[in-house]
């Protein structure tokens, strides 16, 4: 998608607003015992109360309104009867149609007590991601998410997964530009150009750089079940940077 108006932009900060908020609540009630399925349902329930559509179900016919992972699971995680035990490292990954817009977000939680190593795992997934988002402007160089988030990335001692990558979304979920490398691709020669929606999500891990697809042909995982985290905004590329329509306030 590219933002043509103001009311373009208006819609996508909407449905953005909403989808961050319904990560927060759904990171503030994951405690010890609730399951998964209790977790989606309360997605489930704002997403639907604002007139919203979960993008996952509405896209793949995906078996729950958001995507909730447990470790050492990354991504696509199937919500159900699992209870979430103390430390647990999860991943929810909220997406959503709202008013014929998309938006994607997510973001990985430690339930205590975690380790100080998972701690700053999270901590500098954080920061792997402000690192691609800095990069962006409109006329700047795609790759330039992707060598900045490496940079940060090796520099700290981490992975990055490269079969998960960056998207366009917007109009539809998963559009142009597709497959926006998190790493360094010295192959990606595309600019971004002003009003271009897309997400920035890398999977920052503790040795993993790739992940599998688990018998449930959703869910991925990586193979040596490595710690991984992911973070993810959905923005809009400007002249003057990025603004980033996946924050809840």
């Amino acid at each position: 998608m590219t933002v043509g108006s103001e009311e373009e932009l208006e819609r996508l900060k909407a449905v953005g607003r909403l989808v961050a908020r319904t990560l927060q609540a759904m990171g503030q009630a994951l405690e010890p015992g609730i399951t998964t399925r209790e977790l989606d349902e309360l997605g489930r329930r704002m997403l639907e109360d604002a007139g919203a559509r979960s993008a996952p179900e509405l896209s793949y016919n995906f078996p729950g309104a958001t995507c909730i992972s447990v470790a050492p699971d990354v991504a696509h995680g199937i919500p159900g009867e699992r209870r979430v035990q103390a430390g647990d490292l999860i991943n929810i990954d909220v997406s959503a149609e709202l008013d014929g817009v998309f938006a994607d977000t997510g973001a990985s939680f430690a339930v205590p007590p975690v380790t100080p190593k998972v701690e700053r795992l999270c901590r500098d997934g954080r920061r792997a991601l402000w690192s691609g988002i800095r990069q962006v402007r409109a006329g700047a160089e795609l790759a330039a998410i992707g060598k900045s988030i490496e940079a940060f990335a090796t520099k700290n001692g981490y992975t990055l997964v490269r079969n998960l990558a960056s998207h366009g979304v917007g109009s539809s979920l998963h559009e142009e530009p597709t497959e926006i490398a998190t790493w360094h691709d010295r192959s990606e020669r595309r600019k971004i150009h002003d009003g271009l929606v897309f997400t920035i999500e890398p999977f920052l891990s503790l040795g993993a750089d790739w992940v599998d697809e688990a018998d449930d042909g959703w869910t991925l995982f990586p193979p040596g079940g490595e710690p991984t985290v992911q973070y993810e905004h959905t923005l809009v590329a400007t002249p003057r940077g990025a603004v980033v329509v996946t924050l809840p306030d």
